[in-house]
């Protein structure tokens, strides 16, 4: 090991958790994954490595991408190292029953093959701690439909790069409505060429500029939820 080495094994449980913090940010991998695997041993619940190391951490990322302080690459890289310690977190929180912040659906529209914007948003989604299930490209109203019926997620997320493809989220929000299902979850649409007024007039709960503000606008919608289900 060289001068300029940290071993991990050696550090305090709050030394390791902050370099795990920085080595997510580094988008290393290898030293993340060592570092969900440290605080296992030393008897950390899967739960509290998630949020504490992983979730927090990830928060830092998206911040800085938020402010334009990181960028895409950069963040995927980030996403990716978070992904190998989810990796071996995941069938510990399935067993263990540990809480999720929520769960999303997540895909790309019916004639629209662009999944960089919303694999990020995935991954950071998944990051913040919530269940996502990634129905991954052109998808026509009945994939999203039939995904809704057999996952019952909060949040339906749908993506759109091309100006022709963005209409067809409102095929699928009126859809939804005539099922009578529309009003039971949250609708959020993304994407380069969507804004804020084209969010309102295909009947979406939210546009969301990036990855990070999906994040922050998911962690409101259930927030909201949750206070209106316990009023």
């Amino acid at each position: 090991m060289s001068d300029d080495e940290i071993s991990l094994a050696a550090l305090s449980d709050e030394d390791l958790v902050e370099q795990m913090h920085n080595d997510l940010y580094d988008g290393l991998r290898e030293e993340v994954e060592e570092g969900t695997n440290i605080l296992l041993e030393r008897g950390w619940t899967p739960y509290d490595v998630l949020t504490q190391a992983l979730v927090e951490g990830m928060r830092i990322v998206g911040e800085d991408f938020r402010d334009g302080i990181l960028f895409v690459p950069e963040v995927l890289l980030s996403a990716n190292a978070m992904k190998a310690g989810m990796t071996i977190l995941r069938p510990l929180l399935a067993a263990t029953d540990a809480p999720k912040q929520g769960k999303l659906l997540i895909g790309t529209v019916k004639g629209d093959i662009h999944d960089i914007g919303k694999n990020l948003v995935g991954m950071m989604m998944e990051g913040a701690g919530f269940e996502v299930i990634d129905i991954g490209i052109n998808n026509p109203v009945e994939s999203y439909l039939a995904a809704i019926e057999e996952h019952k997620p909060d949040i339906l997320g749908m993506s759109a790069l091309l100006t022709t493809t963005m209409p067809y989220m409102k095929v699928v929000i009126d859809a939804m409505a005539e099922k009578g299902i529309r009003d039971d979850y949250v609708v959020l649409v993304g994407g380069a060429p969507l804004n804020e007024d084209f969010g309102k007039a295909v009947g979406a709960d939210a546009y969301c500029r990036d990855a990070a503000i999906t994040v922050e606008m998911a962690k409101d919608f259930m927030q909201r939820r949750h206070n209106i289900r316990v009023a």
